[in-house]
């Protein structure tokens, strides 16, 4: 194994075109450099330097080393320096809801983990209720989640509104039954929440047959005839057709803000970066709402 200490040395004769001015530019003794050259030369098995009453010349074994020494000191420097660099490594936890995550990694965290390379992003999905919940136990530095109420101030920020719409099959029949089939995203989630808190009495039963946070599995089994379900608007597709709750008799869907929430104790500069990124991609994330063309 060749010893970085030495190549150094080695360099330096090289470049100085002796020992004793080698071993000045290296604060060492001419004698600890030449043994060093010495120890080198053992290592590699051949002679690499020539030397007479002019100095030093290389062989044909020195010159091609030399070629390896800078390469291996430049990788040694910058080793050193990256390590440096990273050894306060910061990790940022970051909440996101499930629903959403495609659209949050397409927009811009694969943008922050490609320019931060020292700082480890942990993404966790859940519906928003538990990411409230997570945040205010400590478990998340920042969390963008769903709910119905614009955020109080001091307590978090509106990035933009998304809207959701009862749907059924078109030309299916799930709708007309007599207690209509549903499906809804889990407990704690604020749009199933406001699907049984506005559900009057005089209203239809309704009855929950799947209860999942993939929007993909709610949109096939909207498709496939077998639940309506509160989709949101960018993603209904031509194999669904809209339904008036107000003419079929079942509860009404509020408009729902996407907004940003932070644990204000553990802000960092970081941190700052991460939220300035997703406030910067508010309109590419808030344009998702208004057009269908994105298929998930």
């Amino acid at each position: 194994m060749l010893k970085i200490e030495l190549l150094e040395s080695f360099i330096a004769v090289v470049e100085c075109g002796n020992l004793s001015k080698a071993a000045e530019k290296l604060c060492r003794t001419q004698s600890t450099i030449s043994l060093q050259i010495k120890k080198l030369e053992e290592s590699v098995g051949q002679p690499l330097l020539l030397r007479d009453n002019k100095g030093v010349t290389l062989t044909e074994s020195g010159k091609t080393l030399l070629n390896y020494a800078y390469k291996m000191l430049q990788l040694s420097s910058q080793a050193i320096d990256e390590l440096k660099e990273c050894q306060n490594r910061e990790v940022i936890r970051l909440g996101v809801p499930t629903d959403y995550i495609n659209r949050y990694l397409g927009s811009f965290l694969l943008e922050f983990i490609r320019e931060f390379t020292c700082i480890e992003l942990v993404i966790d999905t859940d519906v928003s209720g538990n990411l409230y919940k997570r945040l205010h136990n400590g478990e998340f530095d920042v969390i963008v989640a769903t709910h119905w109420q614009t955020p109080a101030a001091g307590h978090g920020e509106l990035l933009f509104e998304r809207r959701f719409h009862w749907v059924a099959a078109k030309g299916g029949n799930a709708h007309k039954r007599e207690t209509v089939p549903m499906a809804l995203y889990p407990e704690n989630c604020p749009i199933r929440a406001q699907v049984f808190a506005n559900h009057q009495i005089s209203m239809r039963p309704m009855s929950v047959l799947l209860s999942t946070p993939s929007p993909t599995a709610m949109c096939m089994a909207v498709e496939n005839d077998l639940v309506i379900a509160p989709i949101a608007e960018f993603r209904i597709n031509d194999k669904m057709q809209i339904i008036d709750p107000i003419e079929h008799n079942i509860p009404p869907l509020p408009a729902f803000n996407e907004s940003l929430y932070l644990n204000p104790d553990t802000q960092t500069e970081a941190t700052n970066q991460l939220i300035n990124l997703i406030k910067a991609n508010v309109l590419e994330l808030g344009e998702v709402s208004l057009h269908s063309e994105y298929g998930y």
